[in-house]
């Protein structure tokens, strides 16, 4: 360093443009208290103007090889970050940095060419009082060290050489996005951080060889806040209160600067007063940008702001350049020197001569004697006549005292040689031992730390322990109240198999009854089909003899009724032989359908009940079927739950010997670790390995009782298995019972219908049949009347009837092929001509009855009966059987008409 000089700080008020809150306005200083600034720069300034105002002298300043500081104070949101950086891509809007960089460039391309130039820069940030490197996220606390002139660096900051001003806006876009910011009510990109961005530059003179360095410091302060205004909470109040800390340091440290009578300045209150304890009160020339809000809202922070402006104008620097000399300087300064002290030698002989006059009682004149401005301009002076003034006083010692006081001197200079040697000695021992007193001590401290870390870990261990011990002693338990949950579901699991077991049985049970009624039912259709096939072939020999009765009376009627009297006679009382057997036939047959149509009910009445029985049984199942399925989810959710469990508590244990090996091998190995060491090291690996025995034997014991658990549960899983297949069998046969039983249904329901409309038409035929056979009648009475004198209109009337008799057989064939066997026709002849006709029913039976003593009347009879015969067959719908009418004690000739529905009544003959 070279020649020092003294200078103030440079102060500058830049007042931001107020922001609009609650209709604030611009407020007025107090008048009578005076603000000294260097510059005022009203809010319309731009940033040129800035730069200009603030730092353009000082890049100047560092170039010639000064110290620099810039850095912008105030409050928060007022304009501090947009004073230093601001866009740092326009060239209209960036800030103080970007344009110094620009600036520096210019300068250098503009000096001489015999200079070189290196240029570093670092970018860090002060964060809740720790350095952080914005080049190298990874360095988060660095330390602040002193050089060997007693100046502050952050040490293991990362350093960039740069080459133009490009490279340095990307350094600092690559430090400025790793900077804390924050969002307050005040400012929506608060700065959370001190940030300083150092620029080094040495340049040498190629031709003089020349060095000369400079640094410069740009500061960007975070603002002092007001909880109240900026609502700061949680993390962001943290920074807050670092940053106001901070703040409050520097303003120490400035008081204290600016008062002077104090002897201390808390530089070390905080590492950012640490690092700026050179740009305050030191080597450096430094200029405070303070910023203000002109707004009311902002007055005491501002007036704040403005005194702590006014201390700082106060501080006096004593900067000097950084030079550092070449080889021949140093040449030239040491001959400088040495010609200074062969004078200051050569004063000091004269000086001696002319004390040793004085003691000699010599009387020395004011003209021989040296004053101080002799001093100054004494030559080296001769040294002959000196020698000869002295010559008596050297000539009166002796020779042997001159060799003893050389004697005597030779031996102090060989006892100082050997004192400097063993001095050497002594401090390269000394040295050694502080060494060795130094590496012993960061030994012991970083055994204490090593200790410190085993013990937090050792009580972390621990307290993972006794968590440990409690989760396991939390999963037993789950463990305990699933396996209770467990035994209580499979019980109910048996439960429920025993109670659809019991189903099952009862299932089958009403199976079985419903079998055997469709076995009945079969055996009564059987039966029926039968019945019909009977009915239907005596219907035929029935007409069979009919007709034969129709071609007897139709080719004899003109032979004497003599001759055939007694044969005719003969086969009328086999044909009512006959009948009468056949009449109580059909009274059998009666009575059998009565009891099968009530064995027909009473089957009725069981398949329904066997139906809501059938129902019960289906709902039930499908009780149990949603019970089995929601207790087979829930013993599979219990078993994942069992499963995670037994996992966990796998892990548990197994962290658990882990961690009580480590317990052990930690309390083993921090007992006297110089004494008995490798014993207490055998037992601790003994210890270990009893527990890893002891794991491994509780290991395999939980992996056979979750083997057995498994096994078990397998074993319930198959029993429910077999229970649902058991449960889907049942359910197809209770489907496949249920299809039949509501087919034979709809059969009985069709047969049903089918009785009711025959035994509708019935009655409307029996109606008809009576209201056409009394019409019939009558006329066949009138007709009679009408032609009983006359045998030629007689024997035409019976050709007609025969006629109409062979019609009325081609008929009953017809109609015998067609109808059912529940009722039946008859018709029979005796030796007189009578002739019967008789209508039957099962559940009704009403007679009428007709005398005729002529084969007219039976013709007319037949005709009736043909009538009759033609509604049968236009219903389509009847059965009729031929039988004996004729009651006991009946006259002959009479005509009986049985039918259904009708009270017996005769018809008088007709001739």
């Amino acid at each position: 360093q070279t020649d020092c000089a003294s200078c103030f700080t440079r102060y500058i008020c830049r007042i931001s443009t107020a922001r609009s809150r609650g209709g604030c306005s611009l407020f007025a200083l107090q008048q009578g208290k005076p603000y000294v600034f260097d510059r005022v720069l009203p809010p319309n300034t731009t940033q040129e103007q800035v730069y200009n105002a603030c730092a353009k002298q000082i890049v100047k300043d560092v170039l010639e090889g000064y110290n620099g500081t810039i850095f912008a104070y105030g409050q928060t949101s007022s304009g501090k970050t947009h004073t230093m950086e601001g866009k740092l891509h326009d060239p209209q809007l960036m800030g103080i940095i970007p344009r110094i960089a620009h600036d520096i460039f210019d300068h250098i391309y503009s000096m001489d060419e015999n200079l070189e130039f290196h240029i570093k820069v670092s970018y860090f940030e002060i964060y809740l009082d720790k350095i952080r490197d914005l080049l190298d996220v990874s360095k988060t606390n660095l330390a602040v060290h002193e050089d060997k002139n007693r100046v502050p660096y952050v040490k293991g900051c990362t350093e960039r050489f740069v080459s133009s001003p490009e490279e340095v806006l990307d350094v600092i876009d690559e430090g400025k996005a790793n900077r804390h910011v924050a969002v307050t009510n005040m400012n929506e990109h608060s700065s959370r951080s001190h940030s300083i961005f150092l620029i080094n530059i040495k340049q040498e003179n190629v031709e003089t060889e020349k060095k000369l360095s400079g640094k410069l410091y740009l500061v960007d302060l975070a603002g002092s806040e007001k909880v109240s205004k900026t609502g700061a909470e949680g993390a962001v109040l943290d920074e807050a209160k670092n940053i106001n800390k901070s703040l409050s340091a520097l303003g120490n440290v400035i008081s204290a600067l600016a008062e002077g009578t104090k002897t201390h300045v808390p530089y070390r209150d905080s590492k950012m007063t640490r690092i700026l304890q050179d740009s305050l009160g030191g080597n450096c020339r430094t200029t405070i940008v303070i910023c203000c809000s002109p707004s009311i809202f902002n007055e005491a922070e501002t007036k704040s702001t403005l005194m702590f402006g006014q201390r700082a104008k106060t501080i006096k620097n004593t900067v000097s350049v950084n030079l550092e000399l070449t080889a021949e300087e140093w040449k030239k300064k040491y001959e400088k020197e040495k010609d200074k002290n062969k004078s200051l030698k050569n004063v000091i002989q004269h000086l001696e001569l002319e004390l040793n006059r004085w003691r000699n009682g010599e009387a020395v004149p004011e003209d021989e004697q040296i004053s101080a401005k002799d001093q100054k301009n004494l030559e080296p002076c001769d040294n002959t006549p000196i020698i000869d003034n002295i010559t008596p006083v050297v000539a009166s010692i002796s020779t042997e005292e001159k060799q003893k006081y050389d004697e005597e001197i030779a031996s102090l200079y060989r006892q100082l040689d050997d004192k400097d040697d063993e001095i050497n000695q002594q401090s390269q021992l000394a040295e050694k031992l502080k060494q060795q007193m130094l590496d012993q001590e960061e030994l012991l401290a970083s055994t204490r730390r090593d200790y410190e870390k085993i013990q937090e870990e050792l009580t972390r261990l621990q307290i993972e322990n006794e968590a440990a011990k409690d989760e396991v002693k939390e999963v037993l338990q789950a463990l305990e109240e699933l396996a209770v949950n467990y035994d209580q579901k499979s019980q109910e699991v048996e439960d429920k198999t025993r109670a659809n077991e019991q189903l099952a049985d009862e299932l089958a049970q009403k199976s079985t009854v419903l079998s055997a009624t469709q076995r009945e039912l079969g055996q009564l259709q059987e039966l029926s089909n039968h019945q019909k096939k009977r009915a239907t072939e005596i219907l035929n020999l029935l007409l069979k003899d009919l007709g034969e009765i129709g071609g007897i009376i139709g080719t004899n009627d003109v032979k004497t009724v003599t001759d055939v009297n007694g044969v005719i006679e003969e086969e009328f009382t086999m044909a009512r032989l006959y009948i009468s057997k056949m009449k109580s036939e059909v009274k059998s047959l009666v009575n059998r359908s009565k009891q099968l149509e009530s064995a027909q009910i009473d089957s009725n009445r069981k398949m329904n009940a066997s139906e809501r029985e059938l129902a019960a049984c289906q709902l039930l199942i499908s009780q149990h079927e949603a019970k089995i399925k929601s207790l087979t989810d829930y013993m599979q959710n219990m078993e994942q739950k069992r499963r995670q469990l037994e996992e966990s508590q796998d892990s548990l244990n197994e962290e658990l010997a882990k961690l009580r090996a480590q317990e052990k091998m930690h309390e083993v190995s921090f007992k006297d670790k110089e004494k008995e060491h490798l014993t207490r090291l055998q037992d601790a690996e003994e210890m270990k390995k009893a527990l890893e025995q002891q794991m491994e034997s509780h290991r395999e014991a939980h992996q056979k009782q979750l083997s057995r658990l498994r096994d078990e549960i397998e074993e319930k899983q198959k029993t429910i298995d077999e229970i649902r297949d058991m449960n889907q069998k049942l359910q197809l046969e209770q489907e496949k019972l249920s299809a039949d039983y509501d087919k034979l249904k709809i059969e009985d329901q069709e047969r049903e219908m089918k009785l009711e409309k025959e035994l509708q038409t019935l009655h409307n035929l029996r109606k008809l049949f009576v209201q056409d056979l009394t019409t019939r009648v009558k006329k066949s009475v009138e007709l009679d009347s009408d032609d009983g004198g006359g045998s030629a209109a007689q024997k035409q009337k019976i050709s007609f009837l025969e006629n109409n008799l062979e019609q009325l057989t081609k008929v009953h064939k017809q109609v015998g092929a067609s109808l059912p066997s529940s009722a039946c026709f008859a018709i029979k002849s005796k030796a007189t001509v009578p002739f019967s006709l008789t209508y039957n029913n099962f559940t009704h039976r009403k007679n009428f009855a007709c005398a005729s003593k002529s084969k007219q009347g039976v013709h007319s009879a037949l005709a009736i009966s043909r009538q009759m015969f033609s509604h049968f067959q236009d219903s389509g719908a009847y059965h009729m059987y031929l039988g004996k009418t004729l009651r006991a004690g009946a006259s002959p000739g009479m005509l009986r008409l049985a039918v259904s529905g009708h009270d017996d009544f005769h018809l008088f003959p007709i001739f």
